[in-house]
């Protein structure tokens, strides 16, 4: 389980995003050439070390929730349903990841992304025990 894993749990599980946006839209890696979706990618992650032998290992990670979309509008839209999505939750437990908390941690610029999509990335800071 990894941060990737704790945002794209939350984003399905949001009724209102999967209504605009369809959960086989929301993929971890990239999105193939021209298709419209969510794209969620590890920015970078912090593993900290204990010096005895834990069965859980606590993680902060930064995650980026890209949204590439057919219009501007559309775009914005996506862009607040991601942020009430995943923007201030506090889990107990989502997967085998425990203890979680999600903060926003910057929302990058407007781009025109491949044939003259629209796109914007919210970045997230996900910290989470999971098993060592």
């Amino acid at each position: 389980m990894n941060g990737v894993d704790v945002i794209g749990g939350l984003l399905r599980s949001s009724a209102d995003l999967t209504d605009a946006w369809p959960a086989e839209s929301i993929k971890a890696g990239m999105l193939p050439e021209g298709e419209l979706g969510i794209l969620v990618r590890s920015i970078s992650l912090i593993d900290y070390q204990t010096l005895a032998q834990e069965a859980l290992v606590r993680s902060t990670e930064r995650v980026s929730v890209t949204v590439r979309a057919k219009t501007y509008r559309d775009q914005v839209i996506a862009m607040k349903l991601i942020r009430r999505a995943c923007a201030g939750v506090i889990a107990t437990a989502i997967g085998d990841a425990r203890n979680i908390s999600v903060l926003t941690a910057g929302t990058g610029p407007d781009v025109i992304g491949p044939g003259n999509t629209f796109e914007q990335a919210q970045d997230f800071r996900v910290s989470f025990d999971a098993p060592a």
